[in-house]
This record gives C-alpha cells, structure tokens and sequence, in this order.
C-alpha cells in the first residue's frame, strides 16, 4: 500500500512541477513581449516638445535631447540619417567643429548622444568619403531629388522650406512645398520640375 502511496504522490509532485513550469514560461513570454514592444519604435511616444522627424524609441530619447540641447544652440540640428555613422563618430572625437572650438561631452553624455547618432544614421558605402558638408551627402541628395539647392548649401537654408528646422521638425514645409508634395503624392522636400523660378 506504500508504494501505491508513494506513485500517486510522485504523480501528484510531476503533475504541480509541470504547472509551475508553464505558469514561469508563460510569465516570461508575457514579459519578453511587453519588453520588447516597450523598447520598440511601435512602443515609442514622440515627445510633445521635439518635432522629431521620426519616432524616436525611449531608450534613445535621451541622447536625442542631449544632442539637441548641445547641437542647437549653435545652429539648426540634422537628422542623424543626414551623414554616416562615420561622421558623427569623426564629429563626436573632435573638439575643432567646423572651425569654433566646442567643449566635449562627458563620458555619459558622449555615449547617450552617440548612441542616439549611430543608431538612426546610415550606413556608409565602402567607395564613399565620409561627408562633412551637406552638399557631400549622398542621403542629403536624395532626399531632395529635383531641388536646386542653394549654393553652397548650408544648414541656415534648411528653415526656408522646412518651417519647424529649428524645432527638429523637418516634416512641416512651407505651403508652396507641402502642395507640391501632396499634389504629387511624394514625401518632405522631392520636386522634379518647376523649381527653377522659385531658385531652390
């Protein structure tokens, strides 16, 4: 009667062992999920003060604000996908930008806005320079298929067609701009024709 005893009660353990098995997996799935989504662009709230061009993930905003707080105070800040990684992580070494000396960021502040720079940058193509100059950059250009830009291009020309550039919101163009992107049905800033009366 013993042993009858002693198999039901074994029986009793495996069957609560494997309850607690799939009540941890279940748990973990749900987490895994819930992480995942928070840490996703999807799970993302744009922040109300920064007219982002896109949704920014939370774990990135902060280095995105400091970038924007260090950057803008001197002059209107690009998007990251504007120049390859290389250049923001050439930028982010050297303290000589663009001919005014600017004082480094601190060891969490360089990482934070590194992070930020390198994740929402481009990739650069092996046979290509690495860009300093807008005019030099070859996402720059396509994003502006059809523009003539003005020479030399610069980043104060950016608000005469994106009226939020000083907000980082690179969106919003000009009404002349926005018809002529939604009559076209093409996105901030493409133009084929018709451009050269205006000179942009």
């Amino acid at each position: 009667m013993s042993t009858l005893v002693k198999i039901k009660s074994h029986r009793r353990l495996k069957s609560q062992l494997l309850i607690v098995m799939l009540v941890i997996f279940a748990w973990s799935v749900a987490m895994g999920w819930i992480l995942g989504f928070a840490t996703s662009a999807h799970g993302a709230n744009p922040g109300a003060a920064i007219g982002t061009v896109d949704v920014v993930p939370a774990r990135y905003q902060p280095g995105q604000e400091l970038y924007l707080e260090n950057c803008s105070s001197c002059h209107i800040a690009l998007p990251p996908a504007v120049f390859p990684s290389q250049t923001w992580q050439n930028l982010l070494k050297d303290s000589q930008h663009y001919g005014a000396q600017i004082q480094p960021l601190g060891k969490l502040q360089h990482l934070l806005v590194s992070k930020y720079l390198y994740t929402f940058s481009r990739v650069q193509l092996q046979d290509e320079t690495t860009p300093y100059r807008l005019k030099d950059s070859r996402y720059f250009r396509a994003l502006h298929p059809g523009v003539k830009l003005p020479n030399p291009v610069n980043i104060g020309s950016c608000a005469s067609c994106h009226l939020g550039a000083d907000k980082y919101d690179f969106r919003s163009l000009t009404p002349e701009w926005e018809q002529e992107a939604g009559g076209r049905g093409q996105g901030a800033g493409s133009r084929e024709q018709g451009e050269g009366s205006r000179g942009k």
